[in-house]
């Protein structure tokens, strides 16, 4: 069997899955590794109960447990007999937190660098997911998270850039660089002025052979003159840029102890699509946080239109015990439902509206399994014909289905 890996969670997760896989199966040992997310309660419930079906499934299988649940509830994964270990996330990319002599959960919180995750690519994947950042410094009321990761740390720009090397010479056409808080990279690191924007330049400038880079999910008030300068200047740098933005009003932004206003939110959007028309935004929203209101509600919703967003990731609040949101008066469940349906209902009309835009043009479009691809914007297109995965292709769209376009 050797090592299989099941994964809860992030993109972040999804990579160190597969660079983990390398250390878990160096003892030559048969074992299931569950990588867990601890974003949600239902996160760390759904790991719980994947773990015992392993375990009734296949019966004597070594199952071990990391990840960003088994630093911030040991206590729960550790009690059931089902698990054989825990691995803490400072040690699952190490062959050291794979020996014997592994401290397990606990020490993420100490950690003060972080190592390169070395893989050429994702199996199944189309496009490669690099790591750069790690951890955060924040501490928002609703979220765990800087609890299983650390402080921020930055890879540092050389291993980046060899990683993105690597991966171009394996193939890879496109790749999107990750983190727990994105745009705190390299305030860790010696270089002073070094910025998401100046790693974004570095990228491009050392690797002329790489044809798309992306970002993942920024923080819009901490994007960097660089980075902006980039999306101006930067071709192979993609037109979309998901931002965490969380909620759209003001009061309850600051409960959630963001760090920008609702007009900072309309301003960077306006700012970008200045300097990149064809910027598409995708968005984080929370429906239903604590003390919510539905007129502090309607904010949010409003901002899909005063941002110009096209792809939402609705979540209906959930409290996560341990953070100060979960000690905050509740919104009614049923209240929590229905502003979450309104938001997604009002996020498919805003995508329909981006898809009625495109029929007719002719677009670039990076194959992937299936006969789909993505374009610039990062848009799925659904091909007239099956291509091979990491091809580039223009074609003329010809309409859509309400959820991705379709060539002619």
């Amino acid at each position: 069997m050797g090592v299989e890996t099941l994964t809860f969670g992030c993109r972040l997760n999804t990579v160190e899955s597969e660079a983990l896989r390398v250390h878990a199966a160096a003892d030559g040992r048969d074992r299931v590794v569950v990588n867990t997310c601890a974003v949600t309660q239902e996160a760390g419930r759904q790991a719980r109960k994947a773990i015992r079906r392993i375990a009734r499934e296949r019966p004597g299988t070594e199952i071990v447990v990391t990840g960003c649940g088994a630093e911030v509830e040991t206590e729960a994964y550790a009690a059931m007999p089902e698990v054989a270990r825990l691995v803490g996330n400072a040690e699952k990319l190490s062959p050291a937190g794979w020996s014997p002599a592994a401290t397990g959960p606990g020490a993420v919180m100490a950690a003060r660098t972080v190592a390169p995750t070395r893989i050429d690519a994702i199996a199944g994947h189309t496009r490669a997911f690099v790591p750069v950042q790690n951890g955060c410094d924040h501490r928002c009321t609703f979220c765990i998270i800087p609890f299983g990761r650390g402080a921020s740390r930055s890879v540092p720009v050389a291993d980046v850039v060899a990683q993105v090397e690597t991966i171009v010479a394996h193939g890879g056409r496109e790749v999107v660089l990750t983190g727990v808080d994105l745009t705190a990279y390299g305030r860790d690191l010696p270089e002073p002025s070094l910025s998401l924007g100046g790693l974004v330049r570095a990228i491009l400038r050392a690797v002329p052979e790489l044809a798309r880079l992306r970002i993942s999910s920024i923080d819009s008030v901490e994007v960097d003159d660089a980075l902006l300068a980039a999306l101006a200047e930067e071709d192979r740098l993609m037109p979309h840029l998901h931002l965490s933005l969380q909620a759209g009003d003001d009061l309850i932004l600051k409960r959630m102890k963001r760090r920008h206003a609702r007009a900072d939110a309309i301003r960077f959007c306006a700012t970008v699509r200045a300097l990149r028309p064809d910027v598409v935004f995708g968005a984080d929203l929370i429906a239903g946080f604590p003390t919510e209101t539905e007129d502090q509600f309607a904010r949010s919703l409003d901002l899909v239109a005063e941002c110009g967003l096209t792809h939402l990731h609705v979540f209906p609040y959930s409290p996560r015990p341990g953070t100060p949101a979960a000690r905050m008066p509740p919104v009614a469940a049923d209240a929590i439902r229905d502003r979450a349906a309104r938001l997604r209902a009002a996020g498919a009309a805003a995508l329909r509206r981006h898809l009625d835009g495109q029929v007719g043009r002719t677009l670039t479009v990076l194959a992937e399994r299936g006969g789909t691809g993505r374009s610039a914007d990062f848009t799925m297109v659904r091909l007239a014909r099956e291509a091979e995965a990491g091809t580039f292709h223009a074609v003329t769209i010809a309409g859509h289905d309400g959820a991705r376009l379709i060539a002619a």
